[in-house]
């Protein structure tokens, strides 16, 4: 590749990176992505979509392929601790989806597509929005001065760009040169992945996520399907401290760990693919430095207990790309850039703190937490948190850092409610109207006069949808879900987060609204 000048520049191919790729491509970005591995992820690794990243799919164009792709969707999850698949169950942490129903928060449903399938999606969405994509390229170094980042890539290529984004991993070469350091437990454990072919018959339910946490005498490990048919991945402990490595475990141990651990002492299990990872629980310090900003587990690295990492990594990169994109096409001042780590790194904190505890009690009930972070229920924690930054307007004094997404209160900070509407008579969400450019609700009339003017005199993207007139609200919800009176309105921003709410009518809507705007976008 000869040197190149463009916006942004991605390191790391995964969900972070690729997610940032995406949306910033999507808003005319000039992205170029450079990744060290030959291809997306082989390994299911982080499996599920939480409703907030199937919203954020949906506005990208590509939640029906990602549904698409995994049978086990629309059939449900089911979390299991055992000692094996055949043996003692201690606990049935969930029998069904039905356990943590948010149809009344969300008009999407989960997703439960493995990485190695979802990442090719984002990947070929990412290219046909103009993003370039190169991989088996490293990242050698880089230099970075008021206007820009110069990096040098390992083909001697030099990379010109406005911003540097460290989707890199969890041992991420960027954040350490940088010097930003991580807080929390560090390593909590280490474990062997395999992914196997075999025939388990009955052991596993088919069609659901089917996942066994197991704490077996002879180690404590899990077993997960995929959703290629036939297709598992199995994880067990190991112990360095003792002295072992991943050496230690070559395929023919590895089959019989997963026959203890499935009960078939018959089964000759097909290894596909193994390798040693670290359980480890850490955010950094900082979530930026001058132009280089941390996403995905260059952030925050969590263990796997609860699914949460992923869905965090595609959070950061929408985040990172929408503010990028106001920022680079002078929609929004630079302090707008600020404003991700003030409202990624608490939500980091917070999904470490509630895998911790999620750890504690599915794989290591030995694993001291004191000095940790109170854990979140996880359900408020997907579509209940709040934000706090110059980028919404809060009013009240409530220190909560989330709701329950199901009785929402349309405060700012806070997720747009869903509410089912009706648009030109076809059945939709306002999340439907969300996701493009900043959408003011209103519930009257005289608030899209003031947003068309607001966003010719701003050039800012600024739609109006007024109830009764632009959608239908059939179930009589709009009002009460927003908190609004007659007259009201919530202005949203391209995230779907409220960003400013007018609960009743008032004069100077025209004035007041240019003012708020310019102050969100730090303009």
């Amino acid at each position: 590749m000869r040197d190149k000048a463009t916006d942004v520049l991605v390191v790391g191919a995964g969900l972070a990176g690729l997610t940032t790729a995406m949306f910033l491509a999507r808003e005319g970005v000039p992205t170029l992505v450079v990744e060290r591995h030959p291809s997306t992820s082989p390994h299911p690794r982080a499996s599920g979509q939480t409703p907030r990243t199937m919203e954020l799919y949906r506005w990208a164009g590509v939640d029906g392929e990602v549904l698409g792709v995994s049978k086990r969707a629309s059939q449900g999850l089911r979390i299991t601790i055992a000692s094996s698949l055949g043996g003692q169950v201690f606990h049935r942490i969930l029998e069904d989806m039905s356990e943590i129903d948010l149809s009344a928060a969300t008009g999407v449903p989960w997703g439960m597509a493995g990485q190695d399938v979802v990442e090719p999606i984002l990947l070929a969405r990412a290219e046909k929005s103009g993003a370039q994509v190169r991989f088996s390229t490293r990242l050698v170094s880089f230099e970075q001065d008021e206007n820009g980042v110069t990096a040098e890539l390992d083909s001697g290529a030099r990379v010109r760009a406005k911003y540097l984004v460290a989707a890199d991993g969890g041992r991420s070469a960027i954040r350490e040169r940088l010097g930003i350091g991580t807080d929390g437990l560090g390593a909590i454990g280490h474990a062997i992945g395999v992914v196997f072919d075999a025939d388990l018959g009955d052991r596993m339910v088919p069609d659901v996520t089917d996942l066994y946490y197991l704490q077996n005498p002879h180690f404590t490990g899990a077993v997960v399907n995929t959703d290629v048919p036939g297709r598992y991945v199995f994880g067990t402990d190991y112990h360095p401290e003792r002295g072992e490595t991943a050496g230690d475990y070559p395929p023919e141990r590895l089959a019989g760990l997963i026959r203890i651990a499935t009960d078939l002492p018959g089964l000759e299990p097909e290894i596909r693919w193994s390798g040693a990872w670290e359980m480890a629980a850490r955010v950094a310090r900082r979530f930026s430095s001058g132009r280089v900003f941390l996403a995905g587990d260059a952030a925050k690295v969590t263990p796997p207990t609860g699914g949460m990492g992923g869905n965090t990594a595609v959070g950061d990169g929408h985040d990172l790309a929408w503010k990028l994109a106001a920022v680079i096409r002078g929609e929004a001042g630079p302090g707008l850039l600020d404003t991700y780590e003030a409202e990624r790194r608490p939500i980091a904190e917070m999904v470490v703190n509630t895998s911790l505890r999620n750890a504690k009690q599915r794989m290591s009930p030995e694993l001291d937490l004191s000095g940790t972070g109170a854990p979140v229920d996880q359900v408020e924690l997907t579509l209940g948190f709040r934000y706090r930054s110059t980028a919404v307007l809060i009013e009240d004094d409530d220190p909560s850092p989330t709701e329950d997404p199901n009785r929402p209160s349309g405060r700012a900070g806070f997720r747009a409610p869903h509410v089912p509407i009706v648009v030109d008579g076809v059945p939709k969400s306002t999340v439907d109207l969300l996701g493009r450019g900043w959408v003011l609700l209103a519930n009257g009339p005289h608030w899209t006069g003031a947003a068309r003017e607001v966003s010719a005199s701003t050039g800012v993207a600024l739609t109006c949808f007024e109830a009764g007139v632009d959608f239908g609200d059939p179930e009589g919800l709009f009002a009460a879900r927003y908190g609004l009176e007659a007259g009201g309105m919530s202005l949203v921003r391209p995230d779907g987060i409220v960003a400013w709410r007018a609960k009743a009518a008032a004069g100077g809507r025209e004035g007041r609204l240019q003012s708020v705007l310019g102050d969100l976008l730090s303009r």
